[in-house]
């Protein structure tokens, strides 16, 4: 495979990543971008060590994780917001993560994932109401 393929790979790789640390913590959203953005840089220096990609397989990686960090903690939020047990979500971002991870191998797919999730979250965050509408929703 090119280049081309690896650097998706990484950018896969480093959002399942970031799919995973969001889904670890989610309440700290910038330490969870951080975090996830550090991992995918690991993810990227490994497999440049391994295939050819060189910066582009760094890069890939800590702009996934990043970007997944970010939508997936979107998801994570609102699922604890509506009742969901810490640890339960945990359990199944981390499954959801596992996809993530084998879906990167896909041609193409790896770029697509990170993209996606920061899509969806937006979408998510801006169908949203206003935290604190109390009565004002019921006037509607």
């Amino acid at each position: 495979m090119g280049a081309w393929y690896w650097i998706g790979v990484s950018a896969g790789l480093g959002a399942a990543a970031g799919i995973f640390v969001a889904g670890l913590s989610a309440r700290a959203l910038v330490l969870a971008a951080a975090v996830a953005a550090a991992a995918g840089l690991g993810v990227g220096f490994a497999i440049d060590a391994w295939q050819p990609g060189g910066w582009g397989d760094v890069i890939a990686g800590a702009i996934g994780g990043f970007l997944a960090a970010l939508g997936s903690a979107v998801i994570v939020r609102g699922a604890l917001r509506r009742g969901g047990t810490r640890g339960g979500t945990a359990i199944l971002v981390a499954l959801a993560a596992l996809v993530a991870a084998a879906l990167a191998f896909v041609p193409v797919v790896g770029y697509l994932e990170p993209i996606a999730l920061a899509l969806f979250a937006g979408r998510l965050r801006r169908s949203q109401p206003e935290r604190y509408a109390g009565l004002r929703t019921l006037a509607k």
